[in-house]
């Protein structure tokens, strides 16, 4: 299979910046215990584990999803008859229960989504929510991605699925003076410690006051298994995106065709390998002692394997590069691993 290799060391070649993807090489290989959110939830920071809630990754991580519970307390939503958040998904002319069920555009939309790449599709259009143990927390989206809840879940310690759906929720706090008020839809996003199915999807909304909330267009996508163990390598630890790390970069590689970090083992010891047959004037040469593994998508369309490597380990606060748009083309991250030598290469002949 043809492959281009990026290797730092190499005097005179042209290589990508670090962290921006190398499009050249990408175009000549192408070729080849809470059981779900509250019914009136618009969103609900991530549960970290115990030992990452102190440390700033979990900040970064969970900025996009905290944001929103900060702007909602400053609105006063909670108030009587307030109006309510968001709202950005379509709805029937009918403002009627029976007229959302039966909503065309809903169906029609989650029985078209892509499923993203690393990702199953567990179930698909149902008319109820995941309900379980392994709740991690809830974001709602302006437009029904599921690219997007997926970078959320990678994004998030211990997700591994999701659930998108449509929800029809009250555009006022229903309460004594308003206790049926118009309705909208909200796109929900909600993540999952554990793998979701058709079975725990029974959370069919419920009641604000005498409004009656409702789900529609319920998808549902479950992580695949992470890559195997590499020989010389502990790992894989599972990323969010890529890394995008502020040194130590040693260079790339790229793989047309089936997602394989094998490749990325070997290419990164290759690359260890021709550094220290050119070590500078010093005797030091830059080791690949760390690699970050992922699969590379164009318009959610699989391109190949994408391998970066670096003189030292990084990890999951960095790996914050989940894609980058090339004119209208969308290149996303997904299945995003780290490998790190063992022992260390010191780097010095």
């Amino acid at each position: 299979m043809r492959s281009t290799c990026l290797v730092a060391a190499l005097a005179g070649l042209a290589y990508a910046a670090p962290q921006k993807l190398n499009f050249e090489e990408i175009d000549s290989d192408a070729g080849q215990i809470s059981t779900g959110p509250p019914v009136e939830a618009v969103s609900q920071p991530i549960s970290y584990n115990a030992a990452k809630e102190k440390a700033a990754a979990a900040a970064e991580v969970t900025e996009d999803l905290s944001s929103q519970s900060k702007r909602l307390a400053r609105r006063g939503v909670n108030d009587p008859c307030a109006q309510q958040p968001d709202g950005y998904g379509p709805k029937p002319a009918e403002d009627t229960v029976p007229a959302f069920l039966g909503f065309q555009t809903f169906a029609d939309t989650a029985n078209n989504a892509a499923t993203p790449q690393g990702y199953t599709r567990s179930f698909v259009n149902l008319k109820a929510s995941v309900n379980a143990n392994t709740y991690l927390g809830l974001a709602t989206l302006n437009s029904y991605d599921t690219i997007k809840c997926q970078q959320l879940c990678d994004a998030a310690d211990l997700c591994t699925a999701f659930n998108i759906y449509y929800e029809r929720d009250p555009t006022l706090n229903p309460a004594e003076a308003c206790p049926n008020p118009a309705s909208f839809t909200n796109i929900k996003c909600t993540l999952w410690g554990s793998g979701v199915t058709p079975e725990a999807a029974v959370n069919d909304g419920g009641y604000r006051r005498d409004f009656h909330v409702v789900i529609a267009g319920s998808n549902g996508y479950t992580k695949n298994n992470p890559p195997d163990a590499q020989p010389g390598f502990d790992g894989p630890t599972e990323f969010g995106g890529a890394i995008n790390s502020p040194s130590n970069w040693v260079g790339q590689k790229f793989f047309a065709g089936p997602y394989d970090a094998g490749k990325c083992s070997g290419a990164c010891q290759a690359t260890t390998a021709y550094n220290k047959r050119h070590p500078r004037a010093d005797g030091t040469y830059d080791a690949c002692n760390f690699y970050n593994v992922y699969l590379l998508s164009k318009n959610n369309v699989p391109e190949g394997t994408y391998c970066s490597f670096y003189s030292k380990a990084f990890g999951k606060q960095y790996s914050t590069n989940y894609g980058q748009y090339r004119g209208s083309d969308y290149y996303s991250v997904s299945s995003s691993y780290g490998f790190t030598l063992n022992p260390q290469d010191p780097q010095h002949v």
